[in-house]
Order: structure tokens, then C-alpha cells, then sequence
């Protein structure tokens, strides 16, 4: 089956062109060149051997094209799991945070009898952070001072 080029609008070639010389991300000059050699009549295997690429990468940046055009070229968003703590558990770290000095092991504890909660200690300094806290470990110096006397 020959794959049919892509038909490029006025001004999109040479929009294209630019991206490839001035652009800033080398992901979307890539890209850009990636639809330019489609749009010449190049074949998605010969696009991939270029660039290094599965086929298939290529036909799925063409059809991607034709969907969003130069939107499709910037990486999307990629969010990852949804966070295990929703609204109420954050205003409730927030007021034991507030009211008295805690470490991350009674938080989780609390948050796993009040809420029946499991999350992990790295997710909950993450959070805190993300809230605007300051995670800080108590230091216990060895140092005397210089009004101690022996």
C-alpha cells in the first residue's frame, strides 16, 4: 500500500521551514522536519530509518498532524497518576501542620486512622511542599557550648 504525502497549506511549508531552522526544542524541529520529508513524498520507513524510529512512530506523527497540525508538534502534557490526597485530606494536614509541630510518620498515622489513608512518606512531603511547608529534620549537634563546664 503506498502511503499518500501529506498536502501541506499555503504558508505551512515554509512556516515548517522555520521551525526547522530557528526552532528552540529539538523535539519539535524534528518533528517538523518529520512532516516536511511526509509532505515530500518520503515513505514512514524512510522517515524512520532518518530519524532512527519504529515506522509506526512516524505514521502515528502523521496522523497526529492531520488531527491538531502545528499543534501536534510540542510534547503534551503528561500528568501521571491522580494523587491519592483529595481537597479534604489537604485542609486537614494543614490544620495539624498548623496547630502543633509534627513528624511525617505521626501525619501518616493520622491520616490512616482518620481517613483510612495509606500513602507514602515521599507523597506526603511532596504534598507539603507543594502546600508550602518546609520539611526539616531535627539536628542533634554534638558541639558544646561555651557555657558548659565539665
Amino acid at each position: 500500500m503506498r502511503e499518500k504525502p501529506i498536502e501541506l497549506k499555503a504558508g505551512e511549508k515554509e512556516k515548517l521551514e522555520e521551525i526547522i531552522h530557528k526552532g528552540t526544542d529539538w523535539h519539535i524541529r524534528d518533528r517538523a522536519k518529520m512532516i516536511l520529508m511526509l509532505s515530500e513524498g518520503y515513505s514512514a520507513k524512510a522517515v524512520a530509518a532518518e530519524f532512527g524510529m519504529i515506522p509506526e512512530w512516524i505514521r502515528q506523527r502523521r496522523r497526529l498532524w492531520r488531527k491538531y497540525d502545528f499543534a501536534s508538534l510540542p510534547d503534551q502534557y503528561r500528568c501521571g497518576a491522580p494523587s491519592k490526597l483529595k481537597d479534604i485530606h489537604r485542609k486537614q494536614l494543614i490544620e495539624w501542620v498548623e496547630s502543633e509541630p509534627l513528624s511525617c510518620r505521626e501525619l501518616l498515622s493520622r491520616l490512616k486512622t482518620e481517613f483510612e489513608l495509606i500513602v507514602s512518606a515521599g507523597t506526603l512531603r511532596n504534598e507539603l511542599k507543594r502546600l508550602g511547608y518546609v520539611w526539616k529534620r531535627t539536628r542533634y549537634s554534638l558541639k558544646k557550648t561555651g557555657s558548659e563546664s565539665f
